[in-house]
């Protein structure tokens, strides 16, 4: 099969032939059928943060089981799935507590097959491991069985990739997270396919206003073709601010949700909070970066902070659920993909990512 793979994290991607192995017991493979690229795979691609190489990149896939290892049930070969790049393990504390996006025992973080082992292999036999053990920038992947979730076969690839990860991100923290009320005025800074999600979610909750902020005049306008009340082009800091509280109505929003992962972002996320308001932070910045925020205001206001991993996914629940809502013309997840391309052009997606440049870019096989 072909794959993107790094050596190591900070060097480019190359296009290799690899050989994967059959399914062993709780396992399936998956033919993959659209690969999204994902901020995620772009810090792990330029070093922000270190993985163990070498390594398939990508996490945000759907596709279509080959076959099933012994012990699986409830899949069976021809089903259509969206891959989670969080497995559970379903035996931790956080699994019964039905927290699976906390799954303590989910091998993903070791970029393996739960034995701790690759199914993966180069040439002359050298493991090869897969992100966040599903690696879906590649024709086929080995997968544990909990990972992969099905959905109606009416579903596009594309689609059933960007639910994999950007979707269930940005809509789970407004539905999930945040549990955002009906007509409440929200912000959101940023407006990749996570933030774009956040303004979808937040078209789902009935929030009164929904304020979109980028510096892309492109971005400000599929944020209000996809249900943004208000758009904010951002500038100097202080100017933004003031530009989205006052489109924002009173103080400002009672709900802001930072999609990018930048420290200045999230300081005016905070800061256009108005008493009571939530600042809601779902993009992942590179390791070691800090933000900060006047601390007496913040208490005096009784302001509040959350962090919201995946969208709070349960993806067995989560997956069908928004692909229901996007069958039924409410979650127009199609309108997030600015383009279809090859496996070779995913250093040239990189590219135009680092220049904020577009959409998603989704692998189609």
């Amino acid at each position: 099969m072909r794959a993107a793979v790094i050596e190591r994290t900070g060097l480019p991607v190359r296009i290799e032939d690899l050989v994967l192995d059959e399914p062993r017991e709780g396992e399936v493979c998956v033919r993959i059928t659209a690969s999204g690229v994902c901020h995620s795979d772009l810090h792990v691609r330029d070093g922000d943060w270190v993985r163990p190489g070498p390594i398939i990149l990508g996490h945000e896939g759907a596709g279509i089981v080959e076959a099933v290892g012994p012990g699986v049930t409830g899949l069976q070969a021809g089903e259509h799935v969206a891959l989670t790049w969080y497995y559970p393990c379903l035996r931790c504390r956080a699994c019964q507590l039905g927290r699976q996006w906390l799954c303590s025992g989910s091998a993903s973080v070791h970029h393996t097959a739960a034995d701790g082992t690759s199914r993966a292999h180069r040439q002359d036999g050298s493991d090869v491991r897969a992100y966040l053990s599903i690696g879906t920038m590649a024709e086929r992947t080995v997968v544990p069985a909990a990972a992969a979730v099905p959905i109606p076969v009416s579903v596009a690839p594309e689609v059933g990739a960007l639910i994999g990860c950007c979707v269930s991100t940005g809509v789970g923290a407004v539905l999930k997270t945040a549990e955002v009320p009906a007509g409440a005025a929200v912000a959101v800074f940023g407006l990749g396919g996570v933030g774009l999600s956040v303004v979808m979610g937040a078209v789902l909750a009935g929030a009164g206003r929904i304020v979109a902020v980028d510096r892309v005049a492109d971005k400000l306008e599929r944020a209000l073709d996809l249900g943004a009340t208000h758009v904010v082009r951002a500038t100097e800091p202080e100017a933004t601010v003031a530009a989205v509280r006052t489109a924002a109505g009173g103080d400002g929003p009672d709900y802001a949700f930072e999609a990018i992962g930048l420290p200045i972002t999230i300081d005016q996320t905070i800061a256009v909070l108005p008493p009571g308001g939530t600042a809601v932070l779902v993009g992942l910045t590179p390791f070691g970066q800090r933000a900060s925020f006047e601390v007496f205001p913040f208490v005096d206001g009784s302001r509040r902070i959350l962090g919201s991993n995946y969208g709070f996914a349960v993806a067995a629940v989560d997956f069908p659920r928004y692909a229901e809502l996007h069958l039924q013309g409410r979650l127009p997840i199609d309108r997030l993909v600015d383009a279809r391309i090859g496996l070779e052009d995913v250093e040239d997606a990189f590219g135009r990512m680092r220049r904020g440049e577009g959409l998603r870019r989704v692998i189609t096989f």
